[in-house]
């Protein structure tokens, strides 16, 4: 009899086999994102235009059979846009409420550092609590709820920076980068072949196959000596003289998550450090403030993330 945490790899494999059907390269970034949706977390890529980011998106809602919605964040934009209003019904009398285009499966907010921080703190219920409230009336989000969010990291002009409470919301960050030119040559000649007729991508699962597979990452063991290794990095990056915030304990736990997603996929059902490792920098590197003087030395979060995993002792427990 196959067990769900097979089926979960099987199903990962075929929307990976069907991502590499429109996106040329990039394995290790697609499977990045697909273990932070598995571990019920969001995903910010954090890169300059034109590099596929929304064609990913949405090419993982397809072959995930989710509801998809893509919002291109302004600075007009306004909080009711996003999570809806309140509006008068003249024919009932009554109040009711408009949804927002939040109300959905996956969310792509394109481009979230382009507007101001009082429609980016719309989001802040949303991702953390799955719901919003509206004139004191909360309402559920669809499940599973998942938000992909773009950041251009290069242009200043125009843009309001994430604050920390956003960031922290945000499991995963991780940059794209240009192809290479083997693979970009690969690109052009599949849209020569194809012609006018848009990449095509087939559903794998659906909403509830989904909400199936993150169940399975439940089965997944944490040696105590692993939970260590993730509580001592934490620690490390708040007592570190180069960090004004350290991790949260936010970012502990979608440490875990993610490391037990990880190691699913790669056939265990426990967590070793070497997931930790892979994991630790997508996973925290965004969420530690570091001093003001480091700006001008060029020193950021994956910098620091990156000589704590050289110097922290690495636990010998390598299955639960």
């Amino acid at each position: 009899m196959t067990s769900p945490m097979d089926v979960t790899v099987k199903r990962t494999d075929a929307v990976l086999r069907e991502m590499s059907r429109v996106v040329v390269g990039k394995r290790d970034e697609l499977q990045l994102i697909m273990i932070a949706v598995l571990s019920g977390g969001h995903i910010l890529i954090e890169d300059l235009p034109g590099l596929g980011k929304t064609l990913i998106a949405r090419s993982f809602a397809t072959a995930l059979g989710l509801n998809f919605t893509r919002v291109q964040f302004t600075p007009d934009l306004l909080p009711a846009d996003l999570i809806g209003s309140t509006i008068y019904d003249m024919h009932s009398g009554r109040f009711t409420f408009r949804r927002g285009p939040v109300f959905t499966n996956m969310l792509l907010a394109d481009e979230i550092n382009r507007t101001p921080p009082k429609t980016q703190a719309a989001l802040l219920e949303a991702m953390a609590e799955g719901q919003v409230s509206i004139d004191g009336e909360t309402f559920p989000l669809p499940q599973p709820f998942v938000v992909m969010a773009t950041d251009n990291p290069i242009e200043y002009e125009g843009t309001y920076p994430l604050p920390e409470a956003q960031l922290d919301r945000f499991a995963l960050q991780l940059r794209l980068g240009y192809l290479s030119e083997t693979d970009e040559m690969q690109m052009i000649r599949r849209r020569l072949e194809r012609g006018s007729q848009p990449a095509q991508i087939g559903q794998v699962v659906d909403s509830e196959g989904l909400m199936e597979m993150r169940q399975s990452v439940e089965f997944v063991t944490v040696h105590p000596d692993v939970v260590g290794y993730v509580v001592s990095l934490a620690a490390a990056t708040r007592s570190h003289p180069q960090v004004e915030v350290g991790a949260s304990p936010r970012a502990e736990l979608d440490l875990v998550q993610m490391a037990r997603a990880r190691a699913l996929l790669n056939g265990r059902d426990y967590v070793v450090p070497e997931d930790v490792k892979a994991l630790a920098i997508p996973a925290m590197a965004h969420r530690i403030t570091l001093r003001p003087e480091m700006w001008v030395r060029r020193i950021r979060g994956e910098d620091v993330i990156a000589e704590l995993l050289r110097r922290l002792p690495v636990p010998r427990a390598n299955q639960a």
